[in-house]
């Protein structure tokens, strides 16, 4: 079962999460955080302690003590040294940062991509598991790995810098502990904030889901026609809005609480530590004999480097904590266990398909898809499934395919559960032409083969084209079927009608070696004489083949051996053509009506002649 989603109520292990982010990292690159580490540890240390306090106590007390120029001399050696060992320390770390980080940033996007690969298609279809993911994608969105290593090292490096300036402050009087004391505190005020930001944010994501929807439609080819001819752009300018402000509100009711916790921060860490240790400072260096002028000057030296150290610390690790729970998101993402598992088995040669009793609907549907289905497709055939919109067409794909399974009943490959085969290479078997067909921003041969092109490939493909009827096509474009497909990426790129892009994608399967060919509406966007061609085309490349057409238009079905007439999620009928149409059922009353519907075209066309 999918692991159940995060609500904002429910408590986030913080440290588990530190740790798991660390783990994530690592991975990815196992030396990034150690260099950024490095980089930010040198920094803090060469700035906040030896440049700020150590170097001014050593040159002040040269000067109490009326040291010679020669001690001073070497020991402004000492310090012009380290501060060049400083430089070469963060160039080197500098440069190995970000490398790391390009390494990092490559397979974390692996990761969420590979995972988003894998999960069921009924996520797609889930608005709950979209929220899921753009939290989950956040993490790379937004720099959040980054951020998360950047807090990491500035503690790390605050840490040891903080250490190494009370300890001087110390050495000279440890009752400036008490005043240091209350920056304990501002850890556990920094936790809580985190916590408070990252509900802020939790609630934000379903808003920010609806703008980044708004921003890809306004610029997406596919809607530009529609935004332009309709008044939908004012709908979708309104829910953009609409998100806008209730972020505003978000933001607004959490905007106390975080001033509140901000307050109390900057009164433990900076507050009471500066006037606490100045007033005690100014008493010890005026009334007693307690402070040097080298000892003074370096205890208000000392706090402001604490200051901006636990200023530093308390910062990063409000961020440090803050970013650890938006891997909860990574997490939880990653965890997603898939309701569709694939079985071990290999499949044979294809012999047989059988839906025996199916049952199935979807998970927020009331009423089943598809009901007590029973058919059975044998090696060779061509099969015509066929029905009105709606009626369960491609819900059977999808089960056919895996993407779902059903509730009841089974699915048999060859007499066996589907459930049993692996499922890529169950998937293999079969050749698909989606409904809802897709082209990509690549190359019109990359399209068509679906990787990287050898010339052997490209001679496949041009094969393919051909048949599908879309090859002469392809030679008038700059560059023929290396041309790319849209010009988003490349300004040389060429655009195809709606036809010529569902023979492209019909390409697809006869460059495929498949034992079952799947075509849902493989004319959808086909005129009659077009829609013709490419059938016979497909019945000479699929002789021998099991062919299996998902339609409404009835023109694949005469030249199908079997035929299953879908209504309301069962099948009605089934049977040759000419069985079917002396059975006056409805396949008859749909083809009549179609047959009539052509008629009438033709004879307008007549007419205008």
């Amino acid at each position: 079962m999918p692991r159940r989603m995060l609500h904002e109520d429910v408590k986030v292990p913080v440290v588990k999460n530190m740790i798991y982010a660390l783990k994530i990292i690592f991975k990815a690159d196992k030396t990034y955080l150690l260099w950024n580490t490095i980089d930010f540890a040198s920094q803090i240390i060469f700035t906040s302690f030896i440049n700020s306090v150590l170097f001014l106590r050593v040159f002040l007390g040269i000067i109490e003590k009326n040291m010679g120029f020669e001690y001073y001399f070497k020991t402004l050696l000492i310090f012009l040294a380290a501060g060049i060992g400083y430089e070469i320390i963060s160039v080197l770390s500098d440069y190995k940062f970000l490398v790391g980080e390009k390494r990092v940033f490559k397979a974390l996007n692996n990761m969420i991509f590979k995972k988003a690969a894998e999960v069921d298609i009924s996520c797609y279809e889930d608005p709950v598991f979209y929220d899921k993911y753009q939290r989950a994608t956040e993490i790379i969105k937004n720099g959040y790995f980054s951020s998360f290593v950047s807090s990491v090292s500035t503690v790390l490096g605050n840490v040891l810098a903080f250490l190494s300036v009370v300890g001087i402050v110390v050495s000279i009087d440890p009752a400036y502990l008490i005043f240091l004391a209350p920056v304990l505190f501002v850890f556990a005020v920094e936790l809580l904030k985190s916590r408070v930001l990252y509900k802020r944010d939790y609630k934000m994501a379903h808003n920010n889901r609806i703008k980044a929807y708004a921003q890809r439609t306004v610029f997406l080819r596919d809607f530009s026609k529609d935004m332009r001819t309709s008044g939908v752009f004012s709908v979708v300018m309104n829910r953009f809005n609409k998100a806008i402000q209730s972020n505003i509100d978000i933001i607004k009711n959490y905007g106390l609480k975080l001033f509140a916790f901000s307050m109390v921060s900057a009164i433990l860490g900076e507050l009471i530590p500066i006037a606490g240790t100045y007033a005690f400072a100014g008493y010890q260096f005026i009334y007693t004999d307690a402070l040097s002028v080298a000892g003074f000057s370096v205890v208000l030296s000392s706090i402001n480097s604490v200051r901006a150290a636990t200023f530093n610390i308390a910062q990063s690790f409000s961020q440090f904590s803050s970013v650890a729970l938006y891997f909860q998101n990574l997490h939880d993402f990653f965890d997603y266990e898939s309701a569709v598992v694939s079985g071990e088995k290999q499949p044979d040669d294809f012999e047989s398909l059988e839906f025996k009793n199916v049952y199935f609907k979807y998970p927020s549907a009331k009423n089943y898809s598809l009901q007590n289905v029973n058919l059975k497709i044998t090696k060779g055939q061509t099969v015509a499934v066929v029905g009105v919109n709606g009626a369960g067409k491609t819900t059977f794909v999808k089960l056919l395919l895996r993407f779902y399974d059903p509730e009841r009943g089974e699915i048999l490959y060859n007499g066996v559960n589907i459930k049993e085969y692996d499922l890529n290479a169950l998937r293999l078997k079969f050749a698909t032409v989606f409904q809802d067909y897709k082209t990509f921003a690549l190359s019109v041969n990359e399209n068509v083969i679906c990787r990287n092109c050898s010339e052997a490939d490209k001679k496949t493909a041009a094969k393919a084209l051909e048949q599908s009827g879309v090859y002469d096509k392809i030679l008038t474009l700059p560059q023929g079927a290396d041309t790319v497909l849209t010009r988003e990426f490349d300004e040389n790129g060429a655009g195809l009608s709606g036809g010529e892009s569902q023979k492209t994608a019909v390409a697809r399967m006869f460059a495929g070696n498949f034992d079952i060919a799947i075509l849902d509406e493989p004319s959808s966007a086909l005129d009659p004489i077009a829609e013709y061609k490419m059938y016979e085309n497909l019945i000479l490349a699929t002789e021998e083949k099991t062919v299996i057409y998902i339609s409404h238009r009835l023109s694949s079905a005469v030249l199908s051996d079997n035929i299953f007439v879908l209504g309301e999620g069962t099948v009605t009928e089934s049977g040759s053509h000419d069985e079917l149409m002396k059975k006056g059922g409805n396949y008859a009353e749909m083809f009549a009506l179609q047959a009539s519907s052509y008629r009438k075209k033709e004879d307008k066309a007549d007419e205008n002649v």
